[in-house]
Formats: structure tokens, C-alpha cells, sequence
């Protein structure tokens, strides 16, 4: 049986949080298959209920409009990622091995977890990395984090950059090896997969090559004694 894992999610992205109710948990389920197999563009609330044999009505009782929707599917997922790391590195000591787990986990966050019984973890990867940058490659981008929708955004690359500085303290730009590695594992992979001249990674062994490649990119940049800000 699935467990309850639900997270706090930034209150402004809804009008009534899906995770509170039996509706707005299949409204989850179905959104994410339906996006992931129409594409956003194409994909809207009338689509939507008709899948889940309800009246679009019910559905703008929970978001606003499908950007709302996209961005509190981002959230959730990196929610998601946070967790995985959290879990799977909190009896390690050796910071070298906490890195290495944290790398692993962002790559196979894909995994299809018995954690909930309402997110497909392996089609809400597909649409994060198909969709996911439409989140916060917006004109609107201020204003929507003035009002805090990327705050699990911000918490989970901090979390990353905690654990490259225990690696390296001397390193000066934690912050933005985090970000560069989480978007690096998803462009990746989505290169592989539509535009594959603009990788090496291919199947069948995209995801191991992966985790390989962005092991050793983490660490020889780690360490390396040399900071960029010592480079003339």
C-alpha cells in the first residue's frame, strides 16, 4: 500500500492544493499522462476533464490556468528529488559518497517509487524534462518568484550545494555547480533523446554513461585546487 508522502507546496500556485482531496489527486495522475503524451501546448483543461470524466469547472477549483499546473508539477518533482537525497544520505559521513549518492539520485529520480499512488514518478520525469523549463523561462519570471514559486527550487539546489561544499569549502561558486549539474542530468537526457547531435550519451546505456559523465565533471572541477577566481 502506498504511503502519504505529500509535500508543502507554495500556496499561491493553487486555488485548493490537489494533494488534499481524492479529485485533486487523480486530477495529478491524469494531467501528467495527458501532458506528457499531447504536450503542453496542446494540452488544456477541457482535455483534461474529459479524460477524468468531469467538467472543466471542477478543475478550475484547483489551478487558475495550466501554467499554475505546470509549475506546481515542477515543484512537486523537485520536491521529490530533495527527498530522495535527504534519504539516501543522511547516515553518510564521507563527504565524497554523499556527493556520488546525490548525483545518483537526480539522474534516477525517474524511478517509479511505491512512495504515492497518485504520481507516476517515471511520467512526471518525461514531462519535466520535456516541459519543465516552460515553468520559469517566462517573461513573467519576477513576479512569479517574488511570490515564491520557485522556492522548492531554491531549497533543493541548496541542499546540493551544501553537500559540493563539504566535498570542497574552498570552492566559491557551490551554487552554481548545483543548478548546472540539475539542469545538465535533464538537458542531457533530452538531447539524447530528440536532439541527439548535441550529446555523446546514447542508448541503451544513456542513463549509466550519464552518471559517469557528470561524476566525473562534479569532481574534477572539485578537485581541481585551482578556483577560477585565482585565473588571471
Amino acid at each position: 500500500m502506498a504511503l502519504k508522502l505529500n509535500f508543502e507546496l507554495p500556496e499561491k500556485l493553487y486555488i485548493k492544493d490537489p494533494q488534499s482531496s481524492d479529485y485533486g489527486k487523480r486530477l495529478l495522475t491524469c494531467a501528467i499522462e495527458l501532458i506528457n503524451e499531447l504536450g503542453l501546448e496542446k494540452f488544456t483543461f477541457k482535455k483534461l476533464g474529459k479524460v477524468m470524466n468531469s467538467s472543466e469547472v471542477s478543475i478550475y477549483r484547483y489551478f487558475e490556468n495550466k501554467h499554475l499546473l505546470l509549475v506546481y508539477l515542477n515543484c512537486w518533482y523537485w520536491e521529490w528529488v530533495a527527498y530522495l537525497i535527504s534519504m539516501q544520505t543522511i547516515n553518510l559521513q564521507d563527504p565524497d559518497e554523499k556527493l556520488k549518492k546525490t548525483l545518483h539520485y537526480m539522474i534516477y529520480a525517474n524511478n517509479e517509487s511505491t512512495l504515492t499512488d497518485y504520481i507516476n514518478e517515471s511520467l512526471l520525469f518525461k514531462v519535466i524534462m520535456k516541459e519543465g523549463s516552460k515553468a520559469y523561462h517566462i517573461s513573467n519570471v519576477d513576479q512569479e518568484n517574488k511570490n515564491g514559486f520557485f522556492l522548492p527550487y531554491k531549497e533543493l539546489i541548496s541542499k546540493i550545494a551544501s553537500i559540493i561544499e563539504e566535498v570542497n569549502p574552498k570552492f566559491d561558486y557551490s551554487y552554481s555547480l548545483a543548478s548546472t549539474l540539475f539542469e545538465v542530468v535533464n538537458n542531457q537526457i533530452y538531447y539524447a533523446e530528440h536532439l541527439p547531435k548535441l550529446t555523446s550519451l546514447k542508448p541503451p546505456n544513456l542513463m549509466k554513461d550519464l552518471e559517469i559523465m557528470i561524476n566525473q565533471f562534479a569532481f574534477s572541477i572539485l578537485n581541481n585546487n585551482t578556483t577560477s577566481r585565482n585565473i588571471h
